[in-house]
Order: structure tokens, then sequence, then C-alpha cells
């Protein structure tokens, strides 16, 4: 199998052509540097990424506050995540960093307060 990825580690975006089979690597061709090699290996064996939304505040109507994952999310697992978010209302006090959903969906990672309310 062989997979072209857009490389978003610097402002270069190396086009980077990854070659293998099930979850192994047999070549990286087109990177810039180590990092665009590493990355590409990563996107190509298990892709993840940071997921940004909001969830409701309750008493607040016009008012939504944002959150993250705290490390980046298997890519599979993000419209699960969305699922489980849509669902959330928190209350007002709520700090940056505090934890909003913990562990969502079984990923081992917490879902986070990026500012204060």
């Amino acid at each position: 199998m062989e997979k072209l990825i857009i490389c978003t580690v610097c402002p270069r975006g190396c086009r980077i052509t990854v070659s293998g089979d099930n979850g192994v690597v047999n070549s990286v061709e087109g990177y810039g540097c180590i990092r665009g090699k590493t990355y590409a290996s990563n996107e190509f064996i298990s892709p993840v990424r940071i997921l940004t939304t909001t969830v409701k505040v309750e008493g607040l109507d016009n008012e939504l506050l944002p959150v993250r994952s705290a490390k980046p999310l298997p890519k599979d697992k993000i419209f699960d995540c969305i699922d489980v978010i849509k669902g959330v209302t928190v209350k007002a006090p709520i700090n940056r960093y505090d934890v909003i959903v913990k562990d969502i969906c079984g990923t081992g990672i917490d879902m986070v307060a990026t500012k204060n309310i």
C-alpha cells in the first residue's frame, strides 16, 4: 500500500510518499527533514488529531466553553468523541485546563477547558 502524506510539521509542506503493509513502513520518500519522516511514518501507521470544539455552559445560553483534547486522539475515534461531547454541559466556574471529560471514549485522553468561565 502506498499513501501520499502532506507534512504539517513545518511550513514547507513536503509531499511524502510512504509505502508499507499491515502497519509496517517499508519506505518513506520526499521528506525534507527527519521530523517529516517521523510524522509521515506515524501518520501512515496510526493517524492522530487534536480535537477542538465547544461545550454548553449551564445558565449561560449564549456562552460556549472551548475545549480540546489534552493529547492527540486516534483519528478513527474523533466522531465517537464528538458524539460524547455533544451531550456535555458544564457549570461555571471553570478554569483553563480543568478536565471536562475524563478518558473520552476509553482513549485515556482527557478533554480540557481552554479558557476560564
